[in-house]
């Protein structure tokens, strides 16, 4: 395929409601939205990087300017046989994995088309459906959270992820655990902790969760290591994982027991699957992380959730746990189970490529800038 066209968007969406974690609260939330066109064909990728540096060091306007002035011009006018090949063009970027992981899903995306296959049988994805759950910010109370909890629960969510930061830790899952004796539960610290304050964790090895998100320093190993070993709660790592590479030292290592898979993290679905196949060979259960994502990001994650070895259910979540518009037609929604409660899956698109269609209308109403 000849890339033809390339056109960015950045939006900026309003959130149902504000979203909590040890790095900030937000009220809306900034991506960069990418077309490509090829062969007549038209895909779109969605590039995660917000308007401020907290998880990442990159934000909506320097992804803009990477994807501007780098990767278009490295991209453009090539032609590419598979989505794969992206990556060789652009290794003479350093970094700026989201910004990377934007422009691969729009090439997956026209791949897919082209091929007449959606992004779940390119991955090699062998579920229908995906296992799902909600993560939740902090909240004003341990009593609000539980509140706040209940109601997913109610809405059929299965697992639920808490955020976590000092003083607002161990009260707060023991809380939900009170309330909710055998949900599945576990809570993400996005890096908040150092390995001494990290001490003040030990009681949550007490209350059967799932995992414990990246509690050290983002670009840590060594120190989780460390931490592992005083804890029988397996500890997950996310932000720590940038490639294949940083994936196969934290498991020799033992860094930690779980990985959080996401896409835009690793500069893109082909490294993601990279990631699931090591894993899924030294038996290292994987999940699919969110980041907020529009239909568009959400349809990627669904397709990459559905390869064999991602065990735990994903922070993927129905649509209108975040927006009241999206900028795809297509909304995602829980799955009806046995007494009209969801099942806590939600299904895998299964039309070409990302299986999505943009709604244009949305798409300027949320449009900051393009280009």
């Amino acid at each position: 395929m000849k890339i033809e066209h390339i056109h960015l968007y950045h939006l900026r969406m309003p959130l149902r409601s504000p979203f909590e974690t040890s790095f900030g609260r937000i009220h809306d939330r900034d991506c960069v939205l990418i077309e490509a066109r090829a062969d007549g064909l038209t895909g779109f990728g969605e590039c995660t990087a917000d308007r401020d540096p907290g998880y990442s060091y990159e934000t909506s306007l320097t992804a803009w300017h990477i994807l501007k002035d780098y990767l278009i011009p490295a991209t453009l006018g090539r032609e590419i046989a598979r989505p794969e090949e992206f990556a060789p063009l652009v290794a003479g970027v350093r970094g700026h994995p989201l910004a990377k992981a934007g422009l691969e899903m729009a090439l997956w995306d026209v791949y897919g088309q082209a091929e007449g296959r959606s992004l779940r049988e390119l991955m090699g994805g062998d579920r229908e459906s995906v296992a799902v759950g909600v993560s939740v910010g902090l909240q004003a109370s341990p009593e609000k959270l539980v509140e706040t909890v209940g109601g997913y629960v109610a809405q059929g969510y299965g697992r639920i992820k808490i955020k976590i930061k000092p003083g607002r830790d161990v009260g707060d899952a023991q809380a939900v655990r009170r309330a909710f004796p055998d949900l599945r539960l576990q809570v993400d610290a996005n890096s908040a902790y150092t390995l001494s304050t990290a001490a003040a964790l030990r009681p949550l090895d007490d209350l059967g969760l799932l995992l414990i998100e990246q509690p050290l320093a983002e670009d840590d190993l060594w120190d989780h290591h460390t931490l592992q070993a005083q804890f029988r709660t397996p500890l997950c790592l996310d932000e720590s994982i940038l490639s294949l590479r940083h994936a196969r030292q934290a498991v020799e290592m033992g860094a930690c027991r779980v990985i959080n898979i996401k896409a835009a993290r690793v500069s893109g679905l082909s490294e993601a699957r990279a990631i699931h196949d090591l894993c899924h060979a030294r038996r290292i259960p994987v999940w699919c992380g969110g980041m907020l994502e529009t239909g568009v990001g959400r349809a990627s994650n669904l397709a990459l959730a559905a390869l064999p070895g991602f065990t735990l259910p994903g922070d993927i979540s129905a649509t209108d746990r975040y927006y009241e518009q999206d900028i795809t037609y297509e909304r995602f929604s829980l799955n009806p189970g046995r007494n009209r409660v969801s099942d806590s899956t939600i299904d895998v698109p299964t039309a070409p490529g990302l299986g999505v269609t943009v709604d244009r209308a949305a798409l300027k109403r949320f449009t900051l800038a393009s280009l």
